[in-house]
């Protein structure tokens, strides 16, 4: 049998900061250590850190010296999450290449995550990316294929979203299945009224995060967001589990014959790593399998 499916995909490792965002502390001269190790294995776009306060998220403190501890590598982009303004000046002040901002499809999780409404989260954006410049400024739309929440999130609320980000600076839209929800139906739906050119960042949560890529895949999706390991998880939405393994899809792809630049046995290797780091096995289902 043979799908429609596209030669290459492009990764973006979240897991030094969307993974060990919810883990106690990691000294930084060990996340820097994981960066470089993910950068040795191929992948050429990670999520490095947030700039938040470490009162709110303390495993993210000390962003600035990791941002100025990292060897830079001609083909690696740096990327750092910022809620506001002043993250973001303190973000290109340390020396990022691109700066991710969160939004969210529902009311319930905006206020949980980032206290603010929808609307005020949406009006962040314009003057995050004037403060970016010629960096790429990607917002990730939280929920956007259904919410912890009794909420009804339309696919076209979705879009409109999307639009006003777009309006307002953005260079790229990421949509994230935050609570591990989605289906590949509804991601045929959403996806329908954003179109394809969107990255996908998929949580685990019920078993289906691989299924769902694969199915964005056939699609014509061809960006996503993975964490080393699988490691994740909001800590604003109860139970939400991890992101969808790094080599979990590196592995997948390499069967499929897609192009993902990404070492599968180097990918393993750093998920042992990020074991002896958070103190348990990683959930990565590869990992557990071929790297015993």
């Amino acid at each position: 049998m043979s799908w429609d499916l596209p030669d290459a995909i492009s990764i973006r490792d979240v897991g030094p900061r969307d993974g060990l965002q919810p883990e106690q502390p990691v000294r930084v001269a060990d996340r820097v250590a994981l960066i470089t190790a993910l950068v040795d294995a191929g992948v050429n776009d990670i999520e490095a850190a947030a700039f938040v306060s470490p009162r709110a998220v303390p495993a993210m403190a000390g962003a600035a010296d990791l941002f100025r501890a990292l060897e830079r590598d001609e083909h690696a982009r740096y990327w750092a999450l910022v809620p506001n303004v002043k993250g973001a000046e303190l973000a290109v002040e340390a020396g990022v290449d691109g700066l991710t901002v969160t939004v969210s499809a529902s009311e319930a999780y905006s206020q949980r995550n980032v206290k603010m409404s929808v609307e005020e989260s949406v009006a962040q954006i314009g003057p995050i990316a004037e403060t970016a410049g010629s960096r790429p400024v990607d917002v990730v739309i939280s929920c956007a294929f259904g919410s912890p929440y009794d909420e009804d999130i339309g696919a076209f609320d979705v879009a409109a979203i999307v639009d006003s980000a777009q309006d307002a600076g953005a260079t790229a839209i990421t949509l994230a299945d935050t609570t591990g929800v989605a289906t590949p139906d509804r991601i045929a739906d959403v996806v329908a009224t954003t179109g394809i050119d969107v990255r996908l960042h998929l949580h685990d949560t019920r078993g289906t995060a691989l299924v769902n890529a694969f199915a964005a895949m056939t699609l014509g999706i061809a960006a996503f967001d993975t964490a080393v390991g699988g490691l994740g998880g909001s800590p604003f939405a109860e139970g939400a589990g991890g992101n969808l393994a790094t080599e979990d899809l590196v592995h997948l792809c390499d069967g499929l014959g897609i192009d993902t630049g990404i070492d599968l046995d180097r990918m393993i290797r750093t998920a042992g790593t990020v074991s002896a780091l958070i103190g348990r096995p990683v959930p990565s289902r590869i990992t557990a399998t071929l790297g015993r």
